[in-house]
């Protein structure tokens, strides 16, 4: 099962001070907008977006339809294939996509642990 690219997704209390941060750590710019509470950071292949007022935990985040660096694939699983996947092995959504639409959508799920994981197709 192709999830597409991976990056975490982290709750903040002050996005410009974690956005110091992790530029100290060798983070740097790759997106968002920090007045609307959110970046995207990126070293080396490694992606996190910091998140401001927009979710109460730490999510693990996929991304149908993009590579690495957000840029678009030629061929990807839609996110409503990966939900009827899922839901075939009995998986329980905590969000599902409308199976009968095309284009921009998101699932999210929890782990036994209770951690949240997203996928999140833009396209």
């Amino acid at each position: 099962m192709d999830l597409g690219a991976f990056s975490v997704s982290l709750t903040v209390k002050d996005i410009a001070a974690s956005k110091a941060f992790y530029e100290k750590l060798g983070f740097t710019y790759k997106g968002g907008d920090q007045s609307q509470g959110w970046l995207v950071l990126k070293n080396g292949t490694t992606v996190i977006g910091l998140f401001q007022g927009m979710f109460d935990k730490n999510i693990l985040t996929f991304n149908p339809g993009w590579d690495s660096n957000a840029q678009h694939l030629a061929e990807f699983t839609d996110v409503r294939d990966i939900q009827k996947q899922l839901q075939e092995q009995g998986i329980t959504l905590a969000v599902a996509a409308d199976a009968n639409s095309s284009g921009p959508a998101h699932i999210v799920l929890e782990d036994p642990d209770g951690n949240q994981i997203m996928l999140d197709q833009h396209r």
